[in-house]
């Protein structure tokens, strides 16, 4: 299985337009972060987690090839954003089904009207949407996706365990006992790292180091992280050997 990060930053990106702090101005490419999504491949299949308004600009230097399935975490639009952007892609196949909870289908029904309507403008995105629910297993080919609900705030949003090795959840600000279950045994975890200081719908750094210790994951990588995490050389200095920070165009083998 191979996880790249197609994204590793929050909703306004890495640089932000119009700051000019040490990271926005940094030259080290791993300080260079779109908005967070990535893609799992197996042997027979490409996954998609999230697809926001920067899924153009990530898949633009990757073979071409089918997606077997996009898994969407919440509705916001930084994750989903670049939705239209699978137009290229329905060509390869009949439709896309796309994965998300019932709150999130329904905003993307109001919001992308155009895709669901009975009938279609030539050339939209051919995509179906799917239910997806906490605890209940769904097969993407012969690859088993299992969504678990974490809070973001006070919004109830997805992550998801992807076979039996990799995890991965975003924008989490608190995990509920009765999900810790579904994140056991894993070699791979990705979870949100914000900043360092307190936030009240995202963890912080050290939230992210407490999750990750109890999680017990053989490595975890952070993503979703603003220019107020700091310098990548500079932090990843600072954490445990099997603590990364995540960055854009990284590809983890697993």
């Amino acid at each position: 299985m191979k996880l790249t990060i197609l994204g590793s930053g929050t909703s306004t990106g890495v640089p932000e337009v119009g700051c000019t702090c040490l990271v926005c101005a940094s030259s080290d490419a791993r300080d260079h972060r779109l908005r967070t999504s990535a893609l799992v491949e197996t042997d027979s299949e490409r996954i998609l987690i999230d697809c926001g308004p920067d899924f153009r600009q990530q898949v633009l230097s990757l073979p071409f090839r089918r997606i077997d399935a996009v898994l969407v975490t919440h509705e916001h639009y930084d994750h989903v954003g670049g939705l239209d952007d699978l137009r290229p892609f329905c060509r390869l196949a009949e439709e896309i089904p796309v994965y998300a909870d019932a709150y999130t289908a329904k905003h993307l029904r109001a919001r992308m009207p155009y895709c669901f309507a009975e009938r279609k403008y030539p050339g939209v995105p051919r995509i179906r949407l799917e239910e997806a629910l906490p605890g209940v297993t769904f097969q993407v080919g012969t690859t088993s996706v299992t969504p678990l609900q974490v809070m973001h705030g006070k919004l109830p949003i997805l992550g998801y365990r992807i076979g039996s090795r990799l995890a991965y959840i975003t924008d989490l600000s608190s995990l509920p006992a009765s999900q810790y279950a579904y994140l056991k045994g894993l070699d791979v975890l990705v979870i949100n790292a914000l900043r360092e200081e307190p936030h009240p719908t995202h963890q912080s750094l050290d939230e992210a180091l407490t999750l990750a210790a109890r999680i017990g994951a053989r490595d975890t990588y952070l993503i979703h992280m603003s220019h107020h995490m700091g310098l990548h050389e500079v932090v990843s200095r600072k954490l445990p050997p099997h603590i990364h920070l995540a960055y854009d165009k990284e590809e983890i083998e697993f």
